[in-house]
């Protein structure tokens, strides 16, 4: 599948505060491609940098298979992007705002037709954005930013600050719009359980480095299984499980281990018992996929990691 966003150990400071550490992304055509992390974790200064409005202190990023920098005009002109709330003129119609963004970038009036339908507005394209609800106006964003016929849409937090009804409107559109209109979506958030509703691909990241990127299901299948053991001898047992199974945690007499598929309960038990360390309590727990990402982004980076910048 053709990629048409990559980012290869891409590295941004502020300063002496690091936003985005080593950081490495692949993103494929039509897909709807989860881009995750709570805020402060690096996502803006990723896209800012991907939009070409910044460049990275060291690394490469690549639009449509070509660098960046080599052809950033025409390669900026096959995408669309709309950063949170979208820039409207409220005295105006849905379809006068999106006149005067088709005069901007000069493309044919039919482009206002196509935009209205993609985004289900065409029966109140002459009605006055100011009595718009939430969620309309973030469609008409959305319309805005398709009006050029972009093959990569960016869209950073679109439902922040809408009601429920307005998210609902939001995620159906961007759900349908790899096949209505043959677009990849970038989309930003710090939500996982809007995103993972709509999203194809996933890739979450904290404190400016990647923790996970693939496909939905497998970050369903990683967040799966979780075996917590209390024994009475936690080194000894660590290191018997270390290699065996899945990551091994210990956490005073409890060890975590995120089980993979040779790694049953029954089994860890058995090698536990017959090596004499007594086990008191063994639990097998199924995370959500937000309890997942919570875990996930709220491990600590050291120092020395970012000093590794």
């Amino acid at each position: 599948m053709e990629t048409l966003i990559q980012v290869e150990d891409v590295w941004k400071s502020y300063g002496a505060t690091a936003a985005v550490c080593g950081l490495n992304l692949s993103v494929p055509a039509l897909s709807v491609y989860g881009f995750l992390g709570p805020n402060g974790a690096g996502k803006s200064t990723t896209i800012r940098m991907v939009l070409g409005l910044q460049r990275p202190d060291r690394g490469a990023i690549s639009l449509f298979g070509s660098p960046l920098q080599d052809e950033r005009i025409a390669n900026l002109r096959r995408i669309g992007s709309l950063v949170e709330s979208p820039s409207l003129y409220l005295h105006l119609t849905g379809r006068e705002n999106l006149e005067v963004h088709r005069r901007y970038l000069d493309v044919s009036k039919r482009c206002i037709e196509d935009a209205l339908a993609t985004v289900d507005l065409t029966s109140v394209g002459d009605r006055l954005v100011r009595h718009y609800s939430s969620g309309m106006k973030q469609r008409l964003g959305v319309a805005q930013a398709l009006l050029g016929d972009p093959e990569l849409l960016v869209l950073d937090e679109p439902t922040n600050g809408l009601d429920p009804a307005g998210i609902h409107e939001v995620r159906t559109l961007i759900r349908s719009l790899p096949d209505r209109r043959g677009v990849t979506v970038f989309l930003s958030s710090h939500l996982l359980a809007e995103v993972e509703q709509v999203a194809t691909h996933l890739a979450i990241i904290s404190q400016g480095r990647l923790m996970f990127e693939g496909t939905r299901e497998g970050l369903r299948r990683r967040s799966q299984q979780l075996i917590v053991v209390e024994v009475d001898q936690p080194e000894r047992a660590h290191a018997l499980l270390s290699g065996l199974c899945g990551p091994v945690a210990r956490e005073g007499g409890k060890l975590r281990i995120t089980a993979d598929d040779d790694c049953e309960p029954a089994r860890i038990n058995s090698m536990l018992v017959k090596e004499g360390i007594a086990v008191s309590r063994l639990t097998v727990q199924h995370p959500t996929l937000e309890e997942f990402f919570l875990e996930l982004t709220s491990s600590p980076v050291s120092e020395k990691e970012y000093a590794a910048g």
